[in-house]
């Protein structure tokens, strides 16, 4: 007996009508990927670091900066402009895989902080072909970094990072608000700079949030990196507050005082220091050890504390 409007004779496995009449080993071998159009997909990394200037003075502390891994591309498109490390995703892994693969071309670390950013998908973001990136932010300490050049990329080099607020309006309204920015993106490695201007709008209509990102003037900067920099950058800036982020750009052992630095390099803002050890209290532990830097009085060391960890 068939179903109505259904033949009896030779169905199509990839009628969804006929579904209830095969198993599903005899879907799958009926199945034609080539049935809809694939995109590629890519993996972005954005590897931070901490890093801090020479100083020709030993008595004067080097103040230490955020730095951006960039690679200058070695072919098309986009050649001799700067992008994120990345690379495509193979068939044969996952998102994540991909991510630490590349992360350790291009570091040569492979045990290090790594988390899931965002997924951009704007159809004409790469001039190729559709591609579909999900990029990946690093934290690495980078006293143990070996930088170097991936396959595609003829330099890679670290950049300063800096974004200045060029205008910002918001408008309150009976359901909700809407805020926009513009702001300017700035990176430099001391002898070439980079720079692009982004707008923002952010709208809350009830309980619906919504956002839109706008990259304009860019300078330097290859496919849509100046968008995932800015991102990534308020995410990590907004994450500091509540979290123990900030600890994966530590060495093993460290100062309350280098770690406060940290914490105001990424957020950017000064913190009083006796504040700032109350916040952190149940985060270290005292090592009993001292650093012994020359030109300096000895300070105590902490390390982050074990029982704070995640399970």
């Amino acid at each position: 007996m068939t179903q109505a409007g259904n033949s009896d004779q030779n169905p199509n496995p990839l009628d969804h009508q006929n579904h209830v009449n095969i198993s599903e080993q005899q879907f799958l071998e009926s199945y034609d990927a080539g049935d809809y159009e694939r995109p590629s997909v890519t993996v972005d990394m954005l590897v931070f670091t901490i890093r801090s200037e020479a100083q020709e003075n030993y008595r004067k502390l080097a103040e230490p900066e955020l730095q951006l891994l960039m690679i200058r591309r070695g072919g098309h498109p986009y050649m001799g402009k700067w992008a994120l490390p990345g690379g495509f995703v193979s068939m044969q892994e996952s998102l994540e895989d991909a991510a630490r693969r590349e992360l350790f071309t291009e570091t040569g670390l492979d045990d290090i902080y790594l988390e899931q950013l965002y997924t951009w998908g704007d159809v004409h973001r790469d001039p190729r072909t559709r591609v579909i990136s999900c990029s990946y932010m690093a934290l690495v300490d980078s006293s143990e970094l070996q930088l170097q050049a991936g396959d595609d990329a003829s330099e890679a080099d670290w950049f300063r990072m800096e974004q200045r607020l060029l205008e910002e309006k918001r408008h309150i309204h009976e359901r909700g608000r809407v805020t926009e920015r513009r702001v300017q993106l700035i990176l430099t490695n001391g002898t070439e700079e980079l720079s692009a201007v982004i707008e923002t709008k952010e709208t809350l209509e009830g309980r619906v949030r919504s956002s839109n990102i706008m990259v304009n003037e860019v300078q330097g900067i290859a496919f849509d990196h100046a968008k995932i920099i800015h991102y990534a950058l308020d995410r990590l800036r907004a994450k500091v507050e509540y979290s123990d982020i900030a600890f994966n750009l530590m060495p093993e052992k460290f100062t309350l005082t280098a770690l406060q630095k940290v914490y105001e390099t990424i957020s950017g803002k000064k913190l009083l220091a006796a504040a700032f050890r109350r916040k952190i209290a149940d985060w270290v532990i005292e090592t009993g050890e001292y650093t012994g830097n020359a030109g300096h009085r000895p300070s105590r060391l902490y390390r982050l504390n074990p029982e704070r960890l995640a399970p």
